[in-house]
């Protein structure tokens, strides 16, 4: 931080959620071109004063308005003497509070770098490899998720970088850091860390995973009389596969595919001809990189492809003489560009942009440590990378991402974490059929601890029940083989109005989306793909049944995708409900999707980007006023990201104001917590456990009258303005107090797991204090899940789900009557 910072009290900061403070040319840059997008909608919407007052300094020029429509204008009009008003198009509950884009911070020392932010979570990552506490498989785990985020982190953020460097892009983040400055300190952090993974593999992980009996060889290291039948696997298995090219006027270097692995083979050449001095042979991608060999002691060896190629490098070769050989990777550019204005056809785009994709320049080159400096300044030359900057000397495998096949098949449960089933709670578990119970109240789960199965088997339910007329559902990440997907199908083949709306940009899972596009719309089911120029990100499954008193709707809404995989090792919340406010919302949600109809005013969900940034600003700005008038006022935030500069404005003016700010943030956090006279009340932490922290769940303390909210959407300017999000509230007085004490509670005392991010932007891990007890919050959450299980059985006098009488049997036997009417059909 800049000499200085600490201690001032920038007028900025004290009136960034205490006045509107939006010029036309602010709001301009603000909202960015989204905002003449919703406007060409021409739908009609909420108008909400904002107004800047350039005379009076006072706190009553209130930002934060209830806003009924023309009457809080008129409330505003009273309180401001704005010589200027500029008006923005919201659509939000007419209870939820707006504020206005505060003016942005002039101290670029109050944000951290979010690429710089985003290393040090992954840091994080690394560290849980080196945590002895942590059991060894499971830090194999880590090593292999580290490499996994790194490779995504070089082929979309330094992607980014480098694109901006080329371009000559000027735009500054909130920090300042220019394009080169930002890839200047990534490359030495990144070093750093790759160093470190290193370190981890060789000093410790391989180490203790050979006195396990987990080994991975050279193939010199092998004892000769097993060495034969690694070598008739190559000539058999191997050989055949491999294609070999020597560089030379008639051979050009080829194309290096994306992450691929490559030996590179260096040959002696004479001089006055020729002879090529360089050749290399890519690893196939469709052969397992770990060959397993019986090697005695051991209880499972591995040789990774790549050394069994360099032994028979002089038989791919064999009229050159070699002088050496290494392996190296190259990191290209994987973002897709798509301009949805320009593109006829969404799908045939994203097809297209998918083939380009795989010609992306190249980003980042990792090489083996026998690779001499001659031919890494060739390779360099070759791929247009900068040699001090890109290049990654590596001391072992290349990408130990792949090492986690050394303990895939093992079954030592010693040696990974303790066995945890998700389990199938009440109510859902207990009743015959879904409706009936959603109907009578809300129902919350808390994935993993609770199975996501009873989200797929209501969604089961719907698709077999001939009293449901419509299904409507968003799909992001959907996952392989996915049984929701397959619902859909029955669904649409039972005759029902099934409409899913699949966001085709979904990162890295593109070409898995348009699979199930097509197969979708092969069943009947009535496929979109979303508003042009935004992702549609948000997570909700609307069911409509027709009942004895008229039309009933279902609504489940989630912080997380639609993907069984995933709910197995991510933290996330989902909601059933049948209120029929929230109802309402959901068909006007999915009619806002498929016919750019978006209502006046929703009666309870906060949707981007019709007004969940202002919304946002506008809860923080609440807790601001209630601290300066001596009310209760606290905020609990748990989320991947936080990005969004005018939200870190908005927070840093509620610290000042007296609000107790506490934020559980995962991943990125370019916020600055305890710099003195600006965040004192600002508290940070991040846990890295056994599942991914990836619910969004949000507290306002609201002077008493407590709000907790659920939604798909981080604190970050894409999904305030880019992508189309859902906020929701959590109603149910006795859901909403679990979700404050013991998933946000439980979280927050996390002493186990957690990191503390400090005022430079590094993060310590959480000291526990002697005499306190521990609390490792996902341990808790499976605790609780299991006794809460347990209580019900006893109660109902069960030993297990599987002699349920509920929804379990009834949906394999609804399950069980698709399958055979699709037998019979096939008969037909």
């Amino acid at each position: 931080m800049r000499e200085g910072s600490a201690g001032t009290r920038p007028e900025s900061l004290l009136r960034v959620t205490t006045r509107g403070d939006l010029t036309p040319a602010r709001l301009t840059k603000a909202r960015g071109t989204h905002v003449a997008r919703l406007n060409a909608w021409r739908v009609p919407a909420r108008k909400v004063a904002i107004g800047r007052n350039h005379r009076d300094n006072s706190r009553t020029n209130a930002s934060v308005w209830d806003a009924a429509g023309s009457g809080a204008a008129a409330r505003f009009s009273q309180m401001s003497t704005a010589s200027e008003i500029s008006r923005v198009f919201l659509s939000v509950p007419a209870e939820t509070p707006v504020a206005a884009v505060p003016a942005r911070l002039d101290d670029r020392s109050l944000f951290v770098n979010r690429e710089l932010s985003w290393l040090e979570f992954n840091a994080r990552v690394l560290a849980e490899a080196s945590d002895d506490r942590v059991p060894l498989y499971e830090r194999l785990k880590f090593v292999g998720i580290f490499a996994s985020n790194l490779d995504e982190f070089f082929m979309v953020r330094a992607a980014g970088l480098q694109a901006q460097l080329s371009g000559d892009v000027d735009e500054l983040p909130p920090d300042g850091m220019t394009a080169d400055q930002q890839l200047t300190a990534v490359a030495k952090r990144a070093h750093e860390l790759v160093e470190e993974q290193y370190r981890v593999w060789n000093r410790g992980l391989k180490r203790e995973l050979l006195a396990a009996g987990v080994a991975l060889l050279r193939p010199d290291e092998i004892d000769a009389k097993e060495l034969p039948a690694l070598d008739e696997h190559f000539e058999k298995n191997v050989y055949p596969v491999l294609t070999p090219i020597a560089i030379d006027p008639a051979h050009p270097f080829p194309h290096v595919r994306n992450k691929s692995i490559n030996v590179g083979i260096i040959f002696e050449k004479r001089p006055g001809t020729a002879e090529p001095s360089f050749g290399l042979v890519q690893v196939p991608a469709t052969l397992p990189r770990l060959v397993r060999v019986p090697v005695e002691g051991t209880r499972r060896a591995f040789v990774p492809l790549e050394d069994l190629i360099v032994r028979h490098r002089q038989r791919i070769f064999p009229q050159l003489r070699i002088t050496g050989s290494f392996t190296f990777r190259v990191t290209r550019n994987f973002d897709i560009e798509i301009d949805d204005e320009e593109a006829e056809d969404l799908l045939l785009s994203v097809q297209a942009e998918l083939r380009r994709r795989e010609r992306g320049h190249a980003v980042r080159l990792e090489v083996s440590g026998s690779a001499p400096e001659p031919a890494i300044q060739s390779l360099c030359r070759e791929f247009e990378l900068d040699g001090r900057r890109d290049v990654y000397v590596v001391d072992g495998p290349v990408y130990l991402g792949d090492m986690q096949v050394l303990t895939s098949a093992d079954d030592r449960r010693d040696l990974r974490d303790e066995a945890f089933t998700p389990q199938y709670v009440p109510p859902l578990r207990d009743c015959d059929e879904f409706w009936g119970t959603i109907a009578e109240r809300d129902v919350l789960l808390h994935h993993p601890y609770e199975s996501f199965e009873a989200v797929m088997d209501f969604l089961w339910q719907a698709a077999e029940d001939p009293g449901v007329l419509a299904i409507k559902q968003t799909l992001y990440r959907t996952g392989g083989e996915s049984p929701l997907v397959r619902a859909l199908q029955r669904a649409a083949e039972l005759g029902k109005q099934v409409t899913a709306l699949v966001e085709l940009k979904a990162r890295f899972d593109e070409e898995s989306n348009i699979q199930w596009a097509r197969a979708l719309e092969r069943s009947g089911v009535n496929v979109m793909y979303g508003l042009m120029g935004f992702k549609t990100h948000a997570k909700v499954l609307l069911v409509v049944r027709k009942e004895r008193d008229g039309l009933k709707r279902y609504v489940h809404l989630a912080t997380g995708n639609y993907n069984q995989q995933t709910a197995r090792i991510y933290t996330d919340l989902s909601l059933f409900t049948a209120r029929e406010d929230i109802a309402e919302d959901a068909t006007a949600f999915f009619n806002m999707l498929t016919g750019y109809s978006a209502p006046a005013r929703w009666n309870r969900m906060i949707v981007s980007p019709l007004g969940l940034h202002e919304a946002v600003l506008g809860l923080i700005a609440r807790e601001t006023e209630h601290a300066r008038a001596g009310r209760e006022a606290r905020i609990v935030a748990k989320m991947n990201s936080l990005v969004d500069a005018d939200v870190i404005a908005a927070l840093y003016a509620a610290s000042q104001a007296g609000v107790t700010v506490d934020l559980l943030v995962r991943g990125i956090c370019c916020l600055r917590p305890g710099v003195p006279g600006v965040s004192d009340r600002i508290r940070v932490r991040a846990i890295v456990d056994r599942f991914l922290e990836h619910a969004r769940v949000f507290y306002f303390q609201n002077g008493g009258a407590e709000e907790v909210y659920g939604s798909s959407a981080d604190w970050m300017p894409r999904n305030f303005r880019r992508r189309v999000e859902v906020m929701y509230p959590i109603l149910d007085e006795t859901l909403k107090r679990r979700v404050i004490d013991e998933i946000l509670g439980s979280t927050w005392n996390d002493n186990l797991k957690a990191w503390a991010l400090r005022p430079d932007g590094s993060y310590a891990r959480l000291e526990l204090r002697e005499g306190s007890e521990i609390v490792r919050s996902q341990q808790r959450f499976i605790d609780v899940t299991r006794e809460r299980a347990r209580e019900t059985e006893a109660i109902l006098g069960l030993s297990s789900k599987s002699s349920l009488p509920g929804p379990v049997r009834a949906l394999d036997k609804l399950r069980r009557r698709g399958k055979k009417r699709k037998r019979q059909r096939r008969g037909d």
